[in-house]
């Protein structure tokens, strides 16, 4: 028997849909200012941090393979079929985001609308479907 922790994956699922929103606004409303600049930072930070947060509660709770990056836990989630394989490569781009934003975001280029601004709400979308579809058939529920 499996111990998921559905209540961590249910409250960072949660998330999406406000991410989704701010990403929208962001990308509706760019004008290459500061502010935005670093309003988008943050909503792909936190797109970063909710996508890994819910992979590492699934590897976790699944008792899948260790994940030794966080390149490896969308590898790892991938691979079990957790979300649809077109979105893989999307997802995966997401995360290789986390060291400019995080270590080199001196360098990161904030009057750029960066292009998975654009496609990650409907991305973000359908990665919070296939887990919550994806917890009711493995969990039975």
């Amino acid at each position: 028997m499996y111990y998921v922790n559905q209540e961590q994956i249910s409250a960072r699922l949660d998330v999406i849909p406000q991410l989704v929103d701010a990403l929208g606004m962001i990308a509706e409303g760019w004008d290459g200012g500061l502010l935005g600049g670093l309003a988008q930072e943050r909503a792909l930070h936190l797109a970063i941090e909710t996508v890994t947060d819910i992979g590492s509660c699934l590897i976790d709770g699944f008792i899948m393979r260790d994940a030794s990056s966080y390149e490896d836990i969308i590898d790892i989630i991938a691979g079990e079929g957790v979300f649809p394989e077109d979105i893989h490569g999307t997802l995966l781009e997401l995360v290789r985001l986390r060291k400019p934003l995080v270590q080199d975001y001196y360098e990161w280029d904030r009057a750029r609308l960066h292009p998975l601004s654009l496609i990650l709400p409907g991305i973000l979308q359908q990665f919070q479907s296939a887990v919550q579809t994806y917890l009711a058939k493995e969990l039975g529920a």
